[in-house]
């Protein structure tokens, strides 16, 4: 992701719409990510896949990987005692 400060976002905006409609494009201010921007069509897919709910087997390598080495918050950990209740 390229990262542009807001001051060369004000001169360079056609440049940099150019580039966030490939890539998405963090807008700094002060050092700091504060804004993103991207193609109207990158951002729907993000927010459709938000409400998605996948199988299983839709999910790739990378997030089963992710899950499988998933911990629970500590914070919850009373919730293994309602299970083990139920059983």
């Amino acid at each position: 992701m390229r990262t542009v400060p807001a001051s060369e976002l004000q001169r360079k905006l056609g440049e940099v719409q150019d580039t966030a409609l490939k890539e998405p494009v963090a807008i700094t201010r002060n050092g700091r990510e504060r804004l993103v921007l991207m193609s109207i069509d990158e951002y729907r897919r993000l927010k459709r896949r938000d409400r998605e709910a996948l199988w299983a087997w839709e999910l790739g390598d990378d997030d089963l990987a992710r899950l499988e080495h998933a911990e629970m918050s500590a914070e919850h950990s009373g919730l293994n005692a309602e299970i083990d209740t139920k059983s």
